[in-house]
């Protein structure tokens, strides 16, 4: 109900109390003139109401469910008494008379306004929701669960029936009419499954990530699809803009972890006030680097990328929010290719590049696998382009993006990286005005190509979800917090530097697609609890496909200043051989391509490749 309802309500109630208090005290109506018992009833009406706006009753959050609201009418009629019983002394009544009208009405108003409170939700509980709202459970009984309950209750599309919560103290009681229960109560699931309940909502944005991801754990036992309301952060940084913006679990509630902070000047340091280029700017990574750099108020942010529909895309999004950025020079959108050295070199000349994160490159492994030689153009003969455009035009620092597949790599686009990153030790070997370095992480959630979107799709589709093999394992890391430490790690090179990303734990692949068959409130199949199966099949190792990924090549790493990123020790090419064979591979990709023994190039150089030869 709003809030002008409710002051209306409360009036009347004041009205209502004073004349119930009057002839309980003193059992009689008292002979009063009209005009007495119109100001009288006026006074009460008017009273009441200032009196809760002044304690604040009818604030939006605390009109029905705040923790203590029985505390807050407390005081409202406790107020509201004093009032009474001050007038009634003033008006020449006895003291005990006046003190036990004060008290009687004091009483009487407090329970008027809890009941109308209690009216008012279940009115809103049986008008505001369908016959065919959702029974759903709120795991959390705190702030952001109540405020949920009461924003379901209005709605059409579900009905809070139930509570879950950790803390023990409220276990058992009724809050908002709804029985809260433990997590580990043994008759939960029995109880959830009698009441109808089709969703869990989580409702706890606040607790660590750690946590967050026991809860889910425990959830995805229960056969219900499991929901979310916005983290803190997302409230607060406008993401979304109401605890009520249920979504879907996110696979980075399964693996994110707890945010550790930018070191002081880190981020700023190669970006703010700087001419700023990302390569493959229309990409996953790239694109999260130019949203990430924008931010940080760059002189121009500009983008290079191939694909005119990428860099459409990434146009039409960064044109929005480079007014709010406030950057010196609006940015730049420019559709080429890194293996054009002459756009390079002129591209870098012209704008007066002071940064370049490097991030263009072919990287989905079956396909490269099939394209040998186009890997080989793209990600070493083009990085070793724009590597060298920055030499020559003296950018600052450049820093590519490289990946857990260039160490012993099984495949062609895992050997092209590593052949990339000696292109750019190769050139850091040399002194110079530009700081080379180049930073390797694994698989970034909800890349374009990445297992998570794909099972997502899989599932939604009722399945099959496709598993290469049931052990494979894999790094995941969130590529809004894999580009940040990019971004610092760049900032603390001297020159040459491998920087690697600690990824946390690797993450076995099938426990990947469990957990989110699950928390969609399906099974695996057969299905035996009631909830629907979604099969699992095997479908085999992709050609060059590793059971597992490695982020150090000599196993040789060392801290750095930042938590998690650290700086690998490896061996690099002789620079002088490994030029000339740049030359002679980039000769003979343009002459006869055909002729090229890619399977020879990548086992000579690159450490660990012993993928048989490309057919």
């Amino acid at each position: 109900l709003p809030a002008d309802v409710l002051v209306l309500i409360d009036a009347a109630s004041g009205g209502v109390a004073f004349w119930l208090a009057t002839l309980a005290r003193t059992g009689k109506v008292p002979g009063l003139t009209w005009q007495h018992v119109l100001a009288a009833t006026v006074f009460t009406m008017l009273l009441v109401p200032a009196v809760g706006y002044l304690c604040g009753l009818y604030r939006p959050v605390v009109r029905f469910h705040i923790p203590h609201l029985a505390a807050r009418v407390s005081l409202v009629s406790a107020l509201n008494g004093i009032v009474i019983a001050s007038v009634a002394l003033a008006g020449g009544a006895r003291y005990a008379l006046a003190l036990g009208l004060g008290v009687v009405f004091a009483l009487m108003l407090f329970v008027f306004i809890v009941w109308s409170r209690r009216a008012a939700r279940l009115l809103m509980g049986t008008t505001g929701s369908s016959r065919e709202a959702i029974p759903v459970a709120i795991y959390g009984a705190g702030g952001s669960g109540r405020q949920l309950s009461e924003v379901l209750r209005r709605g059409q599309e579900r009905i809070p029936v139930l509570f879950i919560d950790d803390d023990k103290a409220l276990h058992g009681r009724s809050i908002e009419d709804l029985l809260v229960m433990s997590a580990s109560d043994s008759n939960l699931e029995k109880r959830l499954k009698s009441k109808g309940v089709k969703e869990i909502l989580l409702a706890v944005p606040s607790i660590p990530m750690s946590r967050r991801r026991e809860i889910l754990e425990f959830l995805s036992e229960l056969p219900f699809h499991v929901r979310s309301v916005p983290s803190l952060s997302e409230l607060v940084n406008r993401q979304s803009h109401a605890v009520a913006d249920l979504k879907d679990i996110s696979i980075e509630d399964l693996l994110g972890r707890e945010t550790v902070s930018p070191l002081d000047g880190l981020l700023e340091k190669c970006v703010t006030g700087k001419v700023v280029l990302v390569t493959g700017g229309g990409g996953s990574i790239g694109s999260e680097l130019c949203r990430q750099v924008l931010a940080l108020k760059p002189k121009q942010l500009i983008v290079l990328d191939h694909g005119e529909y990428a860099l459409y895309q990434i146009e039409q999004e960064l044109s929005r929010n480079s007014a709010a950025a406030k950057c010196e020079l609006p940015p730049s959108f420019v559709l080429g290719s890194i293996t054009d050295q002459v756009t390079i070199e002129s591209l870098l000349q012209k704008r007066a590049v002071n940064t370049i994160y490097h991030a263009a490159a072919y990287k989905h492994v079956p396909i490269v696998e099939g394209n040998p030689i186009e890997g080989l153009r793209n990600n070493v003969i083009g990085t070793w382009h724009v590597a060298r455009a920055a030499l020559r035009a003296g950018v600052g620092h450049f820093v590519l993006i490289s990946s857990d597949k260039a160490v012993r790599p099984m495949n062609v686009m895992g050997a092209t990286k590593r052949m990339s990153e000696l292109v750019v030790q190769m050139l850091a070997s040399a002194p110079s005005a530009t700081i080379f370095s180049m930073v390797r992480f694994g698989n970034v959630l909800d890349s374009s190509g990445s297992v998570v979107p794909l099972f997502r799709q899989q599932i939604e589709r009722g399945g099959p979800v496709t598993l290469t093999h049931p052990e494979v394992t894999r790094y995941f890391m969130t590529i809004e917090e894999a580009v940040q430490l990019v971004i610092q790690a760049g900032a603390m090179a001297q020159g040459g530097e491998v920087f690697v990303l600690d990824m946390g734990e690797p993450v076995r692949i099938k426990d990947l697609a469990l957990n989110m068959i699950r928390l969609s409130g399906r099974s695996e199949m057969p299905a035996s609890d009631g909830r629907t199966g979604i099969e699992i099949e095997l479908v085999g190792l992709r050609p060059g496909e590793k059971l597992y990924e490695e982020l150090l090549i000599s196993g040789d790493a060392t801290q750095t200043t930042h938590p998690r990123i650290w700086q690998a020790r490896e061996e690099s090419a002789h620079p002088v051989e490994y030029e000339k064979e740049l030359g002679a591979l980039e000769t003979a990709i343009d002459a006869n391509p055909d002729n090229l023994d890619v399977a020879a190039i990548l086992t000579r150089w690159v450490a660990g490749y012993g993928f048989p030869r490309i057919q």
